[in-house]
C-alpha cells in the first residue's frame, strides 16, 4: 500500500487539521485536540463538516472548542450521497486554504471517509485516529465497515486503539511501523468528564428514583425498521415486567429511529424517552446505570470502564475486547433474546457479577498523549510512543 510520505523533519511547527462532523467523533477527537494545543512542534486546525448538528455543538462547548471552519452540510433526510458530496467538497476547499501538513480523521463516519479522501486528492498525509477496527463483513455495520476499510487504504499513520486492530491492519498489508497502538480517546474524554461532575441538565433525569436503571441507545442504519420495531417492543415488554428499573432512552433525532422504536414505550411510566442527552449528561447516566443496553460502538468502550455489563444489540462488533473481557455480550435485536438477557442481569445476581467487573481493554486516559507523540514521530519530531497495554480497572 503507498500513501503520502511525511514532510522532511526540522523546520517550522507542523499544522495539524483535525476534520470531523458527529457527536461521537467530537468526543474522541476532544481530547486529541487538547493535547495538540500543548505540543511544542504540533498545532491543530479544527473543521467541522455538521454531518451532526446540535449534539456536535454541545461537544464542542463542553470541551472548550471552537472550529475554525464549519461547513454546517446538515440538511433534512439527507442521504450518505449527499453527506459524502457535501463533505468531500468542503473540506476539499478548507485544504486548499489551510494547505496543513496533515490531516486526521476519526473512526467511520462518512465525514472521516470522506475528509480522508479530499486530503489524498491534496496529497496531505491522512492519519486516522481510531484506526483498524474490523467486523469482518464490509455491510455490516452499515455503511461503518466500508468508511473505516476505504480510510485506512488512504491512510499514512495508523493510530490503532489496541493490539486487535493493530493486528487487523497487519493482516491487511499496512506495514507496522506507520502503525501505533494509543488505547482510545474515548476513555480520556470520559475520565475528564467523570471526574469533573458537571451539573446534570436534564430535570427529567435529575427526576429518577427507582433502585435500578437500564440505559438505552439504539441509532444504527442496519436496524432500521422491523429490528428497530422488535428492539421497542422488547423494551416495552421489559418496562412492564421490572416496575422498579427506570429504563432511560435518549432517542436519536432521525426519523427513521423514532417512527419505529418510540411506539410501544408510549405511557409506560418507568421509560424515559429524552432527546440525545449533553456529553455530559449522558457520562453521568452511564456511570449511574446498572444494565447497558446498545448499539453504540463508542459505548461499548465507555461502559466497561466503569464496570457496567453491556448488551449489544449487533450481530458483530468491531470491538472483540470487551466481549472477550466478559464484560460485554452480543445480543442481536430478537425481541425475545432481548427481554432474556436483559431479564438474566437484573434476576441473577451471579450473572451480573461475572459481567460488572470493571475492565479497561481500550485506554487509560492516556490515548491523546500517545497519539501525539505518534505524529510528531511520523514528522520525525520526537522519539516513537510505547504503546498501549490493556489492564484490569479493578
Amino acid at each position: 500500500m503507498t500513501a503520502p510520505q511525511p514532510p522532511q523533519p526540522g523546520g517550522p511547527v507542523k499544522r495539524v487539521l483535525v476534520a470531523y462532523g458527529t457527536r461521537p467523533e467530537a468526543i474522541k477527537v476532544a481530547p486529541l485536540v487538547a493535547a495538540l494545543e500543548r505540543s511544542a512542534h504540533l498545532a491543530p486546525i479544527v473543521a467541522v463538516t455538521g454531518q451532526h448538528r446540535s449534539m456536535l455543538d454541545q461537544v464542542n462547548q463542553l470541551f472548550g472548542i471552537t472550529p475554525d471552519h464549519d461547513l454546517d452540510i446538515l440538511t433534512q433526510r439527507q442521504t450518505l450521497t449527499d453527506i459524502t458530496v457535501r463533505a468531500l467538497t468542503g473540506m476539499s476547499g478548507v485544504l486548499a486554504v489551510e494547505r496543513p501538513d496533515a490531516v486526521v480523521v476519526q473512526g467511520d463516519t462518512t465525514t472521516c471517509f470522506a475528509a480522508a479522501l479530499a486530503a489524498f486528492y491534496a496529497r496531505v498525509p491522512v492519519v486516522h485516529l481510531e484506526a483498524g477496527l474490523r467486523t469482518g463483513d464490509v455491510g455490516n455495520p452499515f455503511p461503518e465497515e466500508a468508511n473505516r476499510r476505504l480510510t485506512s487504504r488512504l491512510t499514512a499513520l495508523h493510530l490503532a486503539p489496541t493490539q486487535t486492530s493493530r493486528a487487523n491492519l497487519l493482516a491487511e498489508g499496512v506495514p507496522d511501523h506507520v502503525i501505533a497502538v494509543t488505547g482510545n480517546t474515548v476513555i480520556d474524554a470520559l475520565v475528564e468528564i467523570v471526574a469533573r461532575a458537571p451539573a446534570i441538565e436534564n430535570a427529567d433525569l435529575r427526576a429518577l428514583a427507582r433502585p435500578r436503571r437500564l440505559l438505552v441507545t439504539a441509532h444504527r442504519r442496519e436496524s432500521w425498521g422491523e429490528p428497530m420495531a422488535r428492539v421497542g417492543r422488547a423494551l416495552g415488554r421489559l418496562a412492564a415486567r421490572y416496575p422498579d428499573v427506570d429504563i432511560v432512552l435518549p432517542a436519536h433525532l432521525n426519523p427513521a429511529v423514532r417512527e419505529v422504536l418510540l411506539p410501544p414505550l408510549r405511557g409506560l411510566r418507568n421509560v424515559l424517552v429524552t432527546d440525545p442527552l449533553s456529553y455530559g449528561d449522558f457520562a453521568q447516566a452511564l456511570a449511574a446505570s446498572d444494565v447497558v443496553l446498545t448499539d453504540s460502538g463508542g459505548v461499548q468502550e465507555e461502559a466497561p470502564s466503569l464496570g457496567k455489563p453491556v448488551l449489544v444489540m449487533r450481530e458483530t462488533t468491531e470491538r472483540p475486547e470487551a466481549v472477550a473481557a466478559g464484560t460485554v455480550r452480543l445480543v442481536g435485536t430478537d425481541e425475545d433474546t432481548i427481554v432474556a438477557e436483559v431479564s438474566r442481569l437484573l434476576d441473577d445476581a451471579a450473572a451480573y457479577r461475572a459481567m460488572a467487573h470493571a475492565v479497561n481493554p481500550y485506554g487509560d486516559g492516556r490515548a491523546a498523549e500517545r497519539s501525539v507523540q505518534a505524529i510528531e514521530h511520523f514528522f520525525g519530531l520526537g522519539p516513537r510512543p510505547e504503546p498501549f497495554a490493556a489492564t484490569s480497572a479493578g
